[in-house]
């Protein structure tokens, strides 16, 4: 197994001191924000004063949803000394789905968004002592309508916010929005920027800097960039819809994706660098205080940039002469990222894979097997395939194979035809702990239910079968409506049935022990059915 090339290995648990390293396209050495670097994803930083930066971390187990949170908000704080300290999770700011911080709206109000499954919106927290309290919800009307990765800030004083996503009136991917505080609690709908700034590709994490008038933000919009670098605009008028054309910020842009500007002084700026195209992404400064080479020089746009342009939707299933490629997955490690490129594609493409180690990130070779309503064939995993293929051969599933970790269950429902299917592996190792899918039983009791969780757990018993030197513990648990002695003896009598089922398979007895812990265990909020849900669950762990 092979790292991503040029990824920057990276510790966690324990304190780091910072170190320096050099990027070709930089004339300074950079440094990574050690305190804020972890071997997952940290992005969206926001420094909101008093030595202070709030930031996304995606997939870490500490996050409210685990290591399958698309994001928690996190903190570290720059001490006397000048080095970051350990990042803490700031749980009174996070949910269990991807949440970051805009920015103070004022000294004592801090923005949130939240997307957890369906729901999405802005929040205001308040400031009491060292803890955020929840104030609010605000109404932005259509914020719940960008879709792709969402990203943006306030701007300083609190009145304007800029932000980036996909919406109807996209010019290709995510591009740039504005909206106006007009009330207490209101903000104007989401106002597409215009083809000036947006393009085909994706722009992407807005930053407005009132005092210079400057827009920063990151994009790809060069034909055959590998990844995202940032560029600054200029605002020319007294509204928010004449800008000037894009410069690009060369100080910060690398051959990787570059990304969230923030400045802690008008002398030093943060920002998010993957350094290449499948790389993860870290926090980084520079090592000592540099001045900032910003673009003075500002072009009015083209006529034909300056006259909104009416959006050209591709029918479905046709050609098109630029495509939009992605360069690693966008559902599961680094920074969102899409390469366009000159050439005539059918827009279906083949279905490909990305397929992890969710501890260690680092790929894994595996096999596929397609399965259908009762029978499973082994597939190549370099056969050209399409999603409609599978549906027209009836394929329910695919089962994702790696020596030594526990077999996956892939919907068809879940594949990609425009990127890569990222697939996080869980390895058969001492400590390790996967999740159940699909194992139902009947309302209230621990009696096993439907064909779904029969194949979920035969698959897990065949895997155990082949590998006998395994031992397990089964945990069960529910969530906290209820009783909480009755719940704790449902949760052990259905890890009891999960054994059970195991034994008739021909697993060794011995080899699985059972555990009950009722609601005591949550890994999601119970004030939710999203996150109820989540909580009554059956988990396997591996003790040896």
């Amino acid at each position: 197994m092979t790292k991503f090339s040029n990824w920057i290995s990276k510790a966690s648990g324990q304190f780091l001191l910072a170190f320096l390293f050099p990027i070709l396209s930089f004339s300074q050495e950079v440094q990574s924000i050690s305190g804020a670097n972890s071997p997952q994803d940290d992005m969206n930083p926001v420094w909101i004063g008093n030595n202070t930066l709030l930031f996304t971390r995606a997939f870490h187990p500490e996050n409210t949803g685990g290591a399958t949170d698309p994001g928690d908000i996190w903190m570290t704080q720059r001490g006397s000394d000048g080095i970051w300290q350990e990042a803490v999770h700031r749980a009174d700011l996070s949910r269990s789905g991807y949440d970051f911080a805009l920015g103070l709206e004022n000294v004592l109000t801090l923005l949130v968004y939240h997307q957890e499954g369906s729901a999405v919106g802005l929040y205001q927290y308040s400031k009491f002592g060292a803890d955020w309290n929840f104030l609010r919800k605000v109404n932005l009307p259509g914020l719940d309508d960008l879709k792709g990765q969402v990203s943006g800030r306030v701007a300083t004083g609190g009145k304007q916010i800029f932000i980036s996503g996909i919406g109807s009136d996209s010019k290709g991917n995510e591009d740039l929005y504005f909206s106006e505080k007009v009330g207490v609690i209101d903000w104007s709908p989401p106002t597409n920027l215009g083809s000036t700034l947006n393009t085909a590709g994706q722009e992407m994490s807005p930053f407005y800097d009132i005092s210079s008038q400057n827009l920063y933000f990151s994009s790809n919009m060069l034909p055959g960039a590998n990844g995202k670098d940032i560029y600054i605009s200029k605002r020319m008028g007294e509204h928010f819809d004449s800008w000037s054309k894009p410069v690009k910020w060369e100080q910060l842009s690398s051959n990787g994706s570059d990304i969230s500007v923030t400045f802690i002084s008008p002398t030093e700026v943060i920002w998010t660098s993957t350094q290449n195209s499948d790389g993860f992404a870290d926090l980084l400064s520079f090592g000592e205080a540099v001045k900032l080479d910003i673009p003075t020089e500002f072009d009015l746009p083209s006529v034909s940039q300056a006259i909104p342009q009416t959006p050209q939707f591709t029918p479905a299933k046709t050609e098109r002469s630029v495509t939009i490629l992605p360069i690693y997955p966008l559902s599961a490690v680094g920074i969102p990222e899409i390469k366009m490129v000159d050439s005539t594609v059918e827009v279906e493409k083949a279905v490909s894979w990305f397929v992890i180690d969710a501890k260690n990130k680092v790929e894994v070779p595996f096999t596929l097997s397609w399965i259908t309503e009762n029978k499973s064939f082994q597939a190549d995993v370099n056969s050209v395939v399409k999603i409609s293929q599978l549906q027209e051969s009836n394929v329910k599933e695919i089962k994702v194979i790696a020596k030594g970790y526990f077999p996956t269950l892939i919907p068809i429902g879940s594949l990609k035809n425009t990127e890569p299917t990222v697939v996080l592996m869980t390895k058969a190792e001492s400590g390790s702990m996967v999740v159940l899918r699909d194992v139902n039983f009947k309302r209230g009791t621990a009696e096993l239910e439907g064909t779904e969780t029969i194949r979920s757990l035969t698959e897990i018993a065949d895997f155990l079968l082949e590998n006998p030197e395994l031992r397990l513990r089964i945990h069960g648990h529910t969530d906290n409506a209820g009783d909480p002695s009755l719940n704790k003896a449902l949760s052990l009598e259905r890890a009891s049935s999960v054994r059970t089922f195991f034994t008739e398979k021909g697993v060794q007895f011995e080899n699985l022990r059972i555990s009950g812990w009722g609601g005591t265990r949550p890994v999601a909020s119970n004030s939710t059915e999203s996150g109820r849900s989540k909580n009554r669950r059956v988990e396997l762990e591996v003790e040896q």
